[in-house]
């Protein structure tokens, strides 16, 4: 269904661990082999409630394909959020690459404007670039929605597709190639847009609403222009390096905090 890339790092290999404790909140770092069943049907109760076109069955399908899964429980120790991920490994014209790529995210509505999750998980990619300092990093993003397009802009400074600026041709290239390589099925390289047969998971209709003064944003229309079919669960390739010199200031703090642990 999905293409295995060339080596997966992860499955004898722990997360690097990084947490963090704001007020309420609590962002951790775990191994997704660690998750309990209380873990796994909460973190699908979210889900769940924020999704349509999706089941159970799916849900952890997808959940045990990934490494590591960033938690964000509140101070009662319930789930409120997460992230999940894995490390690529592949190389294109002879080079060496890694990649993570990221899968499911939500956070509760009544938590959103928390950054800890973001945090959590950008202090993790230190982490992770520390492993291997000299092999480039990517963060591979597949997005199905404008508010996740926009998290590009908030920690990047390059990052692609980009709705001021042409992607590069090598830079093409690496997406069509982790593409291809992910979604060999599904993925349209003319597009840039990964598209199933039936949705794998969308927004809830009041969720994906994009307001008149959001749609007039650059960044909104440039997103809906490119993937007209996020609505009903079409998927916007996205790429961006991770490293130090193209994360923005409050971005990189984090990650050289991750990358010196």
């Amino acid at each position: 269904m999905r293409a295995e890339p060339t080596a997966a790092a992860g499955r004898g290999q722990p997360c690097p661990q990084t947490a963090s404790t704001p007020r309420s909140l609590t962002a951790a770092v775990a191994d997704v082999a660690d998750l309990s069943r209380a873990d796994r049907w909460r973190m699908y109760a979210i889900y769940q409630a924020h999704y349509d076109a999706t089941s159970w069955a799916r849900f952890e399908a997808d959940l045990d394909d990934k490494m590591c899964v960033v938690l964000v429980r509140n101070e009662a120790g319930a789930i409120q959020g997460f992230t999940t991920l894995s490390i690529l490994e592949t190389s294109l014209h002879g080079a060496r690459i890694r990649a993570i790529y990221s899968g499911d995210t939500i956070i509760d509505r009544e938590y959103w404007g928390s950054q800890q999750l973001a945090l959590t998980w950008i202090r993790l990619a230190g982490s992770i670039k520390a492993l291997e300092p000299q092999t480039p990093l990517y963060w591979f993003l597949i997005v199905k929605g404008h508010r996740t397009y926009r998290y590009l802009s908030a920690f990047s400074e390059t990052f692609y597709p980009h709705w001021a600026h042409e992607t590069p041709a090598d830079v093409r290239a690496l997406m069509d190639h982790l593409g291809s390589m992910r979604f060999p099925e599904f993925y349209r390289p003319a597009l840039g847009v990964i598209q199933f047969p039936e949705s794998r998971g969308h927004l809830k209709a009041q969720l994906a609403a994009i307001s008149p003064a959001e749609a007039q944003r650059a960044d909104v229309a440039f997103f809906l222009a490119r993937n007209p079919g996020y609505a009903a669960g079409d998927e916007l390739l996205c790429l961006t390096e991770l490293c130090a010199d193209n994360l923005r200031p409050h971005a990189r703090r984090h990650f050289l905090e991750g990358f010196r642990k």
